[in-house]
Parts: C-alpha cells; sequence; structure tokens
C-alpha cells in the first residue's frame, strides 16, 4: 500500500512536517475566543477605573476611554490576524503601541488603560511565543517608564512601580507564549492522528473484508465448504477472471487440483509437472505478481489471461498448496490488490488444512466407531446368536430321540425375546446422541435411566451447565460418558456408579466414578480391551485431557477436562 502525502494542518498555521511557520494560515484563529473575553474584560476594567474622569470632566481621558471601546469593537469585528507576513507583525506591533499611547496620554503606570495594555501582550505571545511577547512587554514598558521619567523626577517608589509593571507585563507574555506551545503541540499531534487516521482508512476496506474472511472460512469444517467460501470470498475482493487452488498430496508428492475455474490444469500434477510460474512461486514464500502473461514469464494457467497473482498456502510450517488467480488484462492487480491477497492467503491456508486434519480426524472416528459397533455386536448379540444356535441344536436333537419339547420352547423363546431386546437396545444406544435441542446433561440422565433398568446399578448424574460446548466437542464428551458407564455395567460389578458434568461454555469437566472392583495398574496392557483407548483418542481429538486412576477392589475414577486455553 502506498503511503499517503502527509496531511498539512493550516487552521493555525502549523504544518505536521514541521513546527516551523508557514505562509498560511492565522496562528492566532484558535485563540480567537480566548483573545475575545480577555479584550472585552480588559475594556471593562478600564472603563470602570476611569469612571471618575466622567464625573470630574477629566476629556482626555474620556475621549481615550471613547478610542479604546472603539478599537475594542474594530477588533471583535475584524480580529487580528498573524500569518507570518509584515502586514501580521506591523497589526501586533501598533496594537501594542496604541496602547502603550493611550498609558502615557493618561497618567502613565497610574493610567485606568494599563490593562488594556496586558491584552496586546497576550495577542504578541499568541502570534509568536513567549520570546516575542517578552521582548514587546520590556519594550512597552521601558517606553511608558522613560515617557514617565522625562516628565518628571523618578523617586524609589517610582522606581519599583515600574518595575512591577514590568514583570507583570513579561510574565503576561511568558504565559501566553506558553500556551501558544501546548496548544501548538497538540494541534502537531492532531495532525499526525489525522495523518495516521487517513493511512488507516484506506486500510479499513481490506481490514473489514479480511475479518469477514477470518470469520467465515473456519466455520465450516468440510473441506468443500471451506474451498467454495474461499473462491466467493476471493471474489468479493479481487476482480478475477481465474482462480485454481492446488493442494499437495504428501503420499505421493503430487499436486490434486480441488478447484479449477476459468483455467486448464488437469486433475492432478506430479512434482515436476507445474507450470513454470508455479514452481517459481513455490521458491519463495512471498506473493509472485506476473504483469505480463505473454511475456518471458508466462504462460499462466489460462491461455487467455494476461496478469496473475500467484502464492504459497502455508501451515504449520509447511507449503499444504497453492493459490493462483489470473485476470485477461495485462497488469490488472495493483498495490491494494497485492495487499488483500498478502492478508487473505494466511486464514485461507488455515481453513483449508483444518479442513484437511478434520476428514482425516472423521475417518479415524469412523472406523473406531465400526470397531466399536462390531464390539457390541460381538460381545453381545454375537454371543446371545450363538447360544440360541446351541439350543436349537440341542432341541433337534431332543426331538429326534422323542424327548418332550414343551419345556425347551418355552425356555427358547424367553432366550429370544431376551436377545431381541438387547438388539433394540444396542440400537437405541447407538442412534441416542447429543444435538442441537439434545444437550448432553438430557442425554446423560437418559442413559442412566436405561442403563438402571436392565441392570442393577445406581447412576446418579449430577450436571452444572451454565452454557454449551460446539457441538462436535460435546458430541465426543457424551461418547466418552457412554463408553464409562457401558465398562462399568459389563466389568465393574459395581453398586454405584456418580456421573458429574459441569460446563460454562468455554470449559468443561467430565467425572464417572464407581465402586467396583478396578484393576491393578499392572493391568495397564490389557485397559485398552475395555475402550480406554478409544476414549483417550476422543478426549486428544477436541484437546481434552484425560486421566483415569484405578485400584483394585476400591473402583475406578475417569476425569476428561476440556479447559479454555485447549478449546479447539
Amino acid at each position: 500500500m502506498r503511503p499517503l502525502a502527509r496531511i498539512a494542518r493550516v487552521g493555525n498555521g502549523y504544518d505536521a512536517r514541521s513546527p516551523g511557520l508557514i505562509e498560511h494560515g492565522d496562528r492566532i484563529a484558535a485563540f480567537a475566543p480566548a483573545v475575545l473575553t480577555i479584550r472585552w474584560c480588559m475594556t471593562t476594567i478600564s472603563l470602570a477605573l476611569a469612571a471618575g474622569a466622567f464625573v470630574d470632566q477629566d476629556w482626555n481621558i474620556v475621549a481615550w476611554c471613547v478610542g479604546v471601546i472603539g478599537y475594542t469593537a474594530i477588533r471583535t469585528i475584524t480580529p487580528i490576524r498573524y500569518v507570518g507576513g509584515l502586514r501580521s507583525l506591523f497589526e501586533v506591533v501598533a496594537e501594542i503601541g496604541f496602547h502603550v499611547a493611550a498609558v502615557v496620554a493618561t497618567g502613565f503606570w497610574g493610567s485606568p488603560f494599563v490593562l488594556s495594555l496586558l491584552t496586546a501582550i497576550v495577542v504578541a505571545g499568541f502570534a509568536r511565543g513567549f520570546g516575542f511577547a517578552v521582548r514587546l512587554a520590556m519594550t512597552a514598558a521601558l517606553a511608558v517608564s522613560l515617557a514617565d521619567a522625562w516628565r518628571r523626577s523618578y523617586d524609589g517608589q517610582d522606581t519599583r512601580i515600574a518595575i512591577q509593571w514590568t514583570v507583570v507585563l513579561a510574565l503576561v507574555g511568558v504565559v501566553a507564549g506558553y500556551a501558544r506551545r501546548i496548544s501548538g503541540e497538540a494541534d502537531r499531534e492532531h495532525s499526525l492522528a489525522l495523518d495516521r487516521l487517513a493511512q488507516l482508512s484506506d486500510a479499513n476496506a481490506l481490514l473489514y473484508s479480511l475479518h469477514r474472511v477470518a470469520q467465515t472460512l473456519p466455520a465450516s469444517l468440510d473441506l468443500g465448504d471451506v474451498i467454495d467460501t474461499t473462491v466467493v470470498r476471493l471474489r468479493s475482493l479481487v476482480n478475477v477472471d481465474a482462480v485454481v487452488i492446488l493442494l499437495f498430496d504428501d503420499t505421493d508428492h503430487s499436486w490434486e487440483v480441488v478447484r479449477r475455474e476459468g483455467a486448464v490444469v488437469s486433475n492432478r500434477l506430479g512434482p515436476t509437472e507445474l507450470p513454470k510460474v508455479l514452481l517459481d512461486t513455490l521458491s519463495t514464500d512471498k506473493i509472485v505478481q506476473r504483469d505480463d502473461l505473454s511475456g518471458p514469464s508466462g504462460p499462466g494457467l489460462s491461455p487467455t489471461s494476461s496478469s496473475g497473482l500467484y502464492m504459497t498456502l502455508r501451515a504449520r510450517g509447511h507449503v499444504i498448496g497453492l493459490l493462483a488467480v489470473e485476470a485477461k488484462r495485462a497488469e490488472a492487480f495493483g498495490s491494494r490488490e497485492f495487499e488483500l491477497m498478502d492478508g487473505f492467503v494466511e486464514p485461507v491456508a488455515l481453513a483449508i488444512d483444518n479442513a484437511r486434519l478434520f476428514s482425516r480426524l472423521r475417518t479415524v472416528g469412523a472406523d473406531e466407531e465400526r470397531t466399536r459397533i462390531a464390539r457390541d455386536l460381538h460381545d453381545n448379540i454375537g454371543q446371545s446368536l450363538a447360544y440360541l444356535g446351541f439350543e436349537l441344536d440341542r432341541i433337534v436333537t431332543k426331538e429326534q430321540t422323542g424327548e418332550s419339547l414343551a419345556a425347551p420352547l418355552t425356555q427358547l423363546r424367553r432366550d429370544l425375546r431376551s436377545v431381541i431386546s438387547e438388539v433394540r437396545d444396542t440400537l437405541y444406544d447407538l442412534r441416542t446422541d447429543v444435538s442441537d435441542t439434545q444437550e448432553i446433561s438430557d442425554v446423560l440422565e437418559q442413559f442412566a435411566s436405561r442403563l438402571m433398568e436392565r441392570s442393577d446399578l445406581e447412576i446418579q448424574v449430577y450436571a452444572n451447565a451454565e452454557a454449551r460446548l460446539p457441538l462436535l466437542q460435546e458430541r465426543e464428551m457424551w461418547r466418552i460418558a457412554q463408553e464409562a458407564l457401558v465398562n462399568v455395567e459389563r466389568h465393574a460389578s459395581a453398586r454405584t456408579v456418580v456421573v458429574r458434568w459441569r460446563c460454562d461454555g468455554d470449559s468443561a469437566a467430565l467425572e464417572v466414578t464407581d465402586d467396583g472392583k478396578g484393576f491393578h495398574k499392572a493391568e495397564a496392557g490389557r485397559i485398552d480391551s475395555y475402550g480406554i483407548l478409544g476414549m483417550r483418542e476422543r478426549a486428544s481429538s477436541i484437546g481434552a485431557t484425560f486421566v483415569i486412576d484405578s485400584e483394585q477392589g476400591r473402583g475406578t475414577e475417569l476425569r476428561c477436562f476440556l479447559s479454555a486455553d485447549r478449546n479447539v
């Protein structure tokens, strides 16, 4: 992004690049309200001090009263402007001269117009700083003192009064100049802030678009959805005619083309079959920009493309893919498009990498679920069906020997009903799951009720859920709890089970404790037969911590924690 031109603040005569004087802009304008207030206050006080002259008919002071009021009115309508020229300097000095003349003509340091002289010093300080104001204050004080000394002889009292007024005028000049400096620094800071704001405003559209990308792309963990969303967002950011996304397959080191729009590329490319422009892109971590694909830098991925941007997709420190966008126009991509793609490529790479990892995890999870279902069918229904087969063989043998079959058939019917009930329970357990409308605490209570109906277990469920986890995480926590309860039912010989579930939306804790027979740590090699390996893998898939403690004859405690900093 090209840097914007620095903004000069001219309203009060300062340039953001330099504190020096510039040739335009009124440096007193920022203080106009303060100057106007001071001017009228000092004039009012001077008129109050000169009120006795009207009673005594001192026409000299009365005339100067009229002059001071008139000057104040003129400066109210047309204030002094200081823009750095000779005319501005003359106006400031002339105001000092006018008030010095009023003071000298009406009693020197005893004049009622001494305070009006302060206004002129303040204006000088606001115009050019305290150095200029102090010099004018000393000059004005010297002029009044010399005129007074020329008129009459000075004594010690007169000298003290002259020194006091000189100090007062100088201090007023220092205060006014210091106020100007503070205001000038504030204005410079304001100008710099406006400068930065102007630069940031140019990037606002970029940041907003990237924010939407960062929010939208990871919303789905399906690779197809992520690719579709990537292309939609890409086309909303940059005007392109061709888009190609390639993903690296580390099994055979080839490149799979997962999206191809407006380009001519094979579905899969070998490590040496990439076009030259993509090979150049792999050799650098930067975005490769080609403004003219008709020359030595071409051709592009589309025969009609004249310019393009090419970039690597990196995640976990490795190249996971390539992204190419091309346009039919030459030099179609400028600095804005370059910056947009530079910020776009990182969240895209992360989203695609997450989707690929989730796809692999989902495959592993499906295999694990099939294994669990097969184990359930083998351990329960398979054995029951085998038993029924043996019973049928025995009944057939009895029938051949002429024995009575009424009792064996009655027992077989009861056994068959029991197997049907087991099949029904197994299917129900497989269908039971957490959903958007059914949270884990409800599912735990329902499952515990069914276990208590078909066994001698007493199960207590305690749930404290202020909020819910994301659905995928909550489902994995439920499957861990389900596996733990089934293990207790089949292997623990327990009487009581306590299940505790706590969740605040960011972190969660699951505890399953039983008073069964437990197992020795030496049996850890056979723990996997109880499905503990599957529970550990489920916990790991969502970033949870899985701990199981057991001791022979003292029961088993299972704990699974999902903390906020590991929440995925």
